[in-house]
């Protein structure tokens, strides 16, 4: 089978050849491995790639699949993990300079878990300095002058490249969702705590996800059958009750807004109840209540280092970090009162609605390589409610339209189900130029 007939994109096709005997972990890895050597010198998804470590595990899961004992539903599909996870024999570099790098002798759960699944570990993705704002080298496939998003640059970009078919990242404030959006993928991360974040360097512990990445709603559910404590129940997808916020539209970009007013008229028209919901008042001190939570939290993880290695970090984080030591613990339990106070308010108003829909982001991935604005991202991590971001179309210069659904605690499987018909309802199958 030649390497273009591989599907490298498609973890549920994958697997199913895999369980099949059609397919070998090894020729799927090498597929991957190809499409790096073709493409990574110009996208830098790849922090680090250990190649003899993934050939000895595809070569484990192909003997395993001849013996009958198949591990999971990853059972020999490549993964790339984000450089802040530690991963054994590996070195996690946080995308900063060597004084911070450490080489880990255990994995963290969320690895450890991809690993009992039967997932093969490529290497590790590039990320922002430290999961902030600091960008790292990764290109956007789409399109190499413009921004794949952060944190989770690498990741996004290595799954939308079509490198890997999944790959892991974190979300803070927007660091899977926005990423998704620019790259044209899907990318969810969960109810706060749905999958451990052990083994993981914190930005913010009161908000830090552990998400996914992959080209389909359906792998982004299988990856999570092996990533949560328990499968998921499966939801079948039907027309959803989605709610609509006038006020975030108005922070998107003409061209993005009208995006998305057309996506919720094509929802409705299939089916779906679109009803516009109001944001409750405690929205408008979110944003501001969870910097100030992230800079006490990221700041009191650094603060050993930062006495010793303040000239190593970046200006943006070196500000975060600064930010943070000055805080007031008053300051600290108000912006604490006050994000919890938004959670508070705006779960109830998912009973009238399975999801909410928004832009992903303000405007398509910028050019230059800032990791672009989270705002729309920022409250439903800061409230630990599980979010989706799905490609939708293509704007006027090639760069992915995305939109964003939004659900309660808890309610991680609604949530897949809605995304899985929109997708099916938008059919987005766009990639980025070979």
């Amino acid at each position: 089978m030649k390497e273009a007939d591989l599907p490298v994109r498609s973890i549920s096709d994958a697997a199913a050849r895999i369980a099949a005997g059609r397919l070998t972990s090894s020729a799927l890895l090498e597929a991957s491995l190809d499409r790096i050597a073709k493409q990574d010198e110009a996208v830098r998804a790849w922090a680090s790639i250990d190649e003899a470590g993934a050939r000895a595990a595809a070569r484990e899961r192909d003997e395993e699949g001849r013996a009958g004992r198949a591990r999971g539903p990853l059972h020999g599909i490549p993964v790339a993990i984000k450089d802040i996870f530690h991963v054994a024999g590996l070195t996690t570099t946080c995308g900063a300079a060597p004084a911070f790098h450490v080489r880990p002798t255990e994995d963290a759960v969320a690895v450890a878990r991809l690993r009992a699944a039967g997932a093969v570990i490529v290497g590790k993705a590039h990320t922002t300095e430290f999961a902030y704002f600091e960008p790292g080298p990764t290109r956007n496939p789409w399109n190499r002058a413009h921004t794949p998003g952060g944190s989770s640059s690498g990741s996004a970009a290595a799954v939308a490249a079509g490198m890997v078919p999944l790959a892991l990242g974190t979300q803070t404030v927007g660091s899977v969702l926005r990423p998704a959006a620019y790259c044209g993928v899907v990318g969810f991360k969960g109810t706060y705590g749905l999958i451990p974040t052990d083994g993981v360097v914190p930005l913010a512990w009161s908000f830090d996800h552990v998400g996914v990445f992959a080209r389909r709603v359906a792998d982004v559910a299988l990856a999570l059958d092996a990533l949560a404590a328990a499968p998921l129940p499966r939801r079948e997808p039907r027309p959803p009750r989605l709610g609509l916020a006038p006020e975030l539209l108005e922070r998107a970009s003409p061209e993005v807004a009208e995006r998305v007013r057309e996506t919720a008229a094509r929802l409705a028209h299939a089916g779906a109840t679109v009803q516009e919901v109001a944001l409750p008042p405690s929205f408008a001190g979110v944003h501001a209540a969870g910097r100030t939570v992230l800079e006490v939290e990221a700041a009191a993880y650094h603060e050993e280092l930062y006495r010793v290695h303040a000239a190593q970090y970046r200006p943006r984080t070196r500000e975060l970090i600064a930010a943070g030591l000055t805080s007031s613990a008053v300051a600290y339990a108000r912006a604490q009162r006050a994000r919890l106070a938004f959670r508070r308010d705006v779960m109830p108003q998912f009973a009238a609605c399975d999801a909410w829909l928004s832009p992903t982001a303000p405007t398509p991935a910028p050019e230059g390589f800032a990791t672009g604005d989270p705002w729309f991202c920022a409250p439903w991590s800061f409230a630990g409610l599980p979010a989706i971001s799905l490609p939708i179309g293509v704007s006027p210069l090639g760069l992915p339209h995305a939109i964003q659904l939004v659900g309660a605690a808890h309610r991680d499987a609604e949530i897949l189900a809605v995304a899985a018909w929109c997708e099916r309802v938008v059919g987005f199958e766009g990639a980025p130029p070979s």
